[in-house]
């Protein structure tokens, strides 16, 4: 009888893949609207968020105020308003990912720098890209849209030549809630893309390099550590702040080419993704080095256009005092 009910649970558990698809068909068919149609429902989206509930205001508010002292309340409410009208826009646009083709989808996301990134792969050199909260960086899923070579790639070898497979793809942190990290996994694969956990990544890349793979995979490592996993301080956007080494780590053990994707929305619906080269030698280049230029260049990109940056993230809940303090209670 117990058989039974544990065949009958797992039918119904959304990791069953007809299960998924039923239970993701409300947003599939909310993806098929034209791109028109979702910026009115993200309007619609911006007046809920910003204007009745007040979505995490408090922490866009306090984090505007403290990385902008030097600009007016007036010029902050600004990017604030901004900020909540691309929100709405990240939403729907990473919605559409679910259903858009690959003609379509290029017509909206534009990338550069991907001929040195072909150039890495022409000598057998795997890629890393590190990138932030800014833009929509959802739709780096399809990187590999973008390669002249797409899906494969010829490299140099042996005085000849050999075509191997490229997988390109993001490394992401589980949601707690199963439905929706389902619901970022179908989005973020629907176009080729490949998403690993954080905790797995170094293990697939092994898989990967014994598979004869070559790999371009995406870190957004702008999030805010656990105090167990604080190893370095930086100053970002003018505050002392915890930040991930664990990617600069991994790109080292791999001796990866590193790059930094810078974006730009030139408009509305529109995006630019640049691949801006930090090193192909990772080895090389002192301690933390890697990590330190990522959050420059990032921290660049945020001060052109800081309404497309994820304000709404408690980023600076972890202070050094505090950290100082837990480190001498142990």
């Amino acid at each position: 009888m117990s058989n039974i009910f544990k065949r009958i649970k797992e039918s119904l558990s959304l990791s069953n893949k007809r299960v998924r698809r039923v239970a993701m068909s409300p947003f599939y068919v909310l993806s098929l609207l034209p791109y028109r149609a979702l910026y009115v429902l993200s309007d619609c989206l911006y007046i809920i968020l910003y204007r009745i509930i007040g979505y995490r205001k408090k922490v866009v508010r306090y984090n505007l105020d403290m990385v902008f002292p030097e600009k007016g309340e007036k010029e902050r409410k600004e990017i604030e308003r901004r900020f909540y009208r691309w929100l709405g826009d990240y939403f729907v646009e990473t919605l559409k990912l679910l259903s858009v083709g690959k003609e379509t989808f290029l017509k909206h996301a534009r990338f550069e720098g991907v001929e040195e990134m072909e150039r890495c792969f022409d000598e057998g050199q795997h890629c890393a890209a590190m990138l932030g909260h800014y833009g929509n960086w959802e739709l780096l899923s399809a990187t590999d849209l973008a390669l002249k070579r797409w899906g494969t790639h010829t490299v140099k070898q042996d005085g000849g030549t050999a075509t191997k497979p490229v997988t390109c793809g993001l490394i992401y942190h589980p949601l707690h809630n199963k439905y929706f990290d389902l619901l970022f996994m179908e989005i973020r694969q629907a176009l080729h893309g490949v998403c690993i956990p954080k905790k797995n990544i170094l293990r697939k890349l092994v898989e990967y390099r014994r598979e004869n793979r070559l790999t371009l995979f995406g870190y957004i490592a702008d999030q805010s550590p656990k105090w167990e996993n604080i190893h370095l301080w930086l100053n970002f956007l003018g505050r002392e702040t915890p930040v991930f080494t664990g990617a600069e780590r991994i790109m080292r053990k791999m001796e990866n080419a590193v790059f930094y994707v810078d974006a730009e929305r030139p408009r509305r619906g529109q995006y630019v993704f640049t691949f801006k080269l930090i090193t192909r030698e990772p080895s090389n280049m002192d301690k933390n080095e890697i990590t330190r230029r990522y959050f420059e260049m990032l921290e660049e990109s945020i001060r052109r256009d800081p309404a497309i940056y994820l304000w709404s993230h408690n980023r600076w809940k972890r202070t050094h005092e505090e950290f100082e303090c837990r480190n001498r209670e142990r």
